[in-house]
């Protein structure tokens, strides 16, 4: 059973209505099924790879963060009754850099959900103290690398790997 003070309520621009709380080892079966709701496309996006499901380890990771540099969300309808969303801060040593990681489902995508959910991640690297707050995108993103940049990232190549974009921000450079 999770806190309920620990459960975060949002409405998007759209005026969908949501909640959002951490991710826990029971959530193992709700991820899984959640990301059989994301398009292929969007699981590249997300894990940076071609993948056909979700490794066993890559849920685990999601399911037991260590909650110190890393924190795994998840989002569901205002009623509970279906997740359609997963998001995830992993801040290095120093917390000089926290990267977030965003997934929607494919039947949820233009309510503004990305918005809110990026909005409660930086907030959220904020109250940790992370420095920069960045997010590593696939060039063919676009619909992220926009959202990203109208939140207040600047867009930069990544280093090393020209398929790549590294979207990043300063602490409280938030739109």
């Amino acid at each position: 059973m999770h806190d309920v003070a620990s459960v975060m309520y949002l409405t998007t621009r759209t005026g969908f209505q949501f909640y959002v709380r951490s991710a826990d080892p029971d959530d193992r079966e709700t991820l899984e099924n959640f990301f059989e709701g994301v398009t292929a496309d969007d699981l590249r996006f997300r894990f940076l790879t071609a993948v056909e499901a979700v490794a066993p380890s890559q849920i685990s990771r999601l399911t037991h963060p260590d909650r110190h540099h890393v924190e795994s969300f998840i989002a569901f309808t205002e009623d509970g009754a279906l997740m359609i969303a997963s998001g995830m801060l992993a801040c290095d040593a120093s917390f000089e850099h926290g990267e977030v990681a965003i997934a929607i489902r494919a039947d949820h995508k233009g309510k503004g959900i990305g918005w809110e959910f990026l909005a409660l991640l930086t907030k959220f690297a904020d109250e940790k103290g992370v420095r920069i707050v960045e997010s590593i995108e696939s060039r063919d993103n676009h619909e992220a690398i926009d959202l990203e940049r109208n939140m207040g990232f600047a867009a930069t190549p990544y280093p090393g790997d020209p398929t790549l974009m590294l979207l990043s921000r300063r602490a409280g450079d938030q739109r």
